[in-house]
C-alpha cells in the first residue's frame, strides 16, 4: 500500500495511456497506490484539475498558488478560504518561498506565503510547503505566522538535517521525492536516514523529478515505489515498512483520508 503525497495529475504526459486518464488510474490501482494528493500551483488551471479528479475518491487535492507564479491571480486570504472549503480540498498550497527562480524585491512572494498560512489556519488544514534557497525566511515566516497550529509537509525535501529538525519542531512532516535516489543527493540521503519513523512521507512531484532509473524522463505517481525502495535501503528496513509508515503518517496528518 502506497500513497503519493505530492503530484500534479493534470500535468502528466498521458501518451503511454492513450491520453486517457482513466487508463492511467487503472495502472495506479494495479500498482497498489491507495491515495494521491494532487497539488495546485495556480488558480487558472484549478477548475480543470478539480474536474479531472472529481470522479475518483482516492484522489484529494490542495488549493493554492506556487511562489513562482506571477502571471495569474494572486488570491486573498478570503478567496483561499472559500476555495479551501470544497470537499476534496485537504491542504493549502503549494506555497512557500523560492529565491532560485524569482529575483528582485520578493516581498510579494512573502506576503503570498503569509496569506496561505492564514487561510490554512482559518480552515484548520495543513500546508504544502515549497522552499528553495530560502530556508531562513521560510522558517521565520512559518514561526511568525503560527503555522505550527496546522502543520503540514515540507515537500520535495532538499535541505539539511538542521532545517529538517526545525521544520519538525513546527509540526511539519518531511517528504522525500525522486531526488533522494540521485547519487548527488548526499545530504538528503542523510536526512532520510535520520528522520523519525513517524515524521516522513514519500512523493513523486510528478511529472517532474523522476527517480532513478527514470531520471530525466516524465515522472508518474506509479514511480513512488522507487522512492519507497530507496528510502528503505537507506534506513535498512523493508520497502513494505516504508510504505506502511508513510501511509500511516499521511493518514495521521490528513485525518479525513482513510485507506
Amino acid at each position: 500500500m502506497l500513497i503519493d503525497s505530492h503530484c500534479h495529475l493534470d500535468r502528466l504526459d498521458l501518451a503511454p495511456y492513450n491520453h486517457d486518464f482513466s487508463c492511467f488510474m487503472n495502472e495506479v490501482k494495479n500498482q497498489h497506490i491507495e491515495h494521491l494528493l494532487c497539488i495546485a500551483i495556480d488558480l487558472e488551471a484549478y477548475p480543470a484539475m478539480l474536474a479531472l479528479v472529481a470522479p475518483y475518491a482516492q484522489i484529494s487535492v490542495s488549493v493554492g498558488v506556487h511562489p513562482n507564479e506571477q502571471d495569474g491571480k494572486d488570491p486573498s486570504v478570503d478567496e483561499l478560504i472559500a476555495l479551501g472549503r470544497q470537499d476534496k480540498v485537504i491542504a493549502i498550497g503549494e506555497t512557500g518561498l523560492d529565491y532560485f527562480r524569482s529575483e528582485g524585491d520578493l516581498n510579494w512572494q512573502q506576503q503570498r506565503f503569509r496569506n496561505h498560512i492564514n487561510a490554512a489556519k482559518a480552515l484548520n488544514k495543513p500546508l504544502i510547503i515549497h522552499t528553495r534557497e530560502a530556508k531562513l525566511d521560510t522558517l521565520r515566516i512559518l514561526k511568525e505566522e503560527g503555522a505550527s497550529e496546522v502543520g503540514g509537509i515540507i515537500h520535495c525535501f532538499t535541505e539539511d538535517w538542521e532545517f529538517a529538525k526545525q521544520a519538525m519542531d513546527l509540526n511539519f512532516y518531511i517528504s522525500f521525492s525522486g531526488i533522494v535516489t540521485f547519487n548527488s543527493a548526499k545530504e538528503i540521503k542523510e536526512v532520510a536516514k535520520k528522520v523519525p519513523a513517524d515524521r516522513f512521507l514519500i512523493e513523486t512531484d510528478s511529472p517532474y523529478l523522476a527517480p532513478v532509473p527514470f531520471r530525466g524522463r516524465p515522472n508518474y505517481p506509479t514511480y513512488v515505489r522507487y522512492v519507497a525502495e530507496h528510502v528503505a535501503e537507506l534506513r535498512g528496513i523493508a520497502a513494505n515498512d516504508v510504505a506502511e509508515l508513510s501511509t500511516k503518517n499521511f493518514c495521521t496528518l490528513f485525518k479525513s483520508v482513510s485507506v
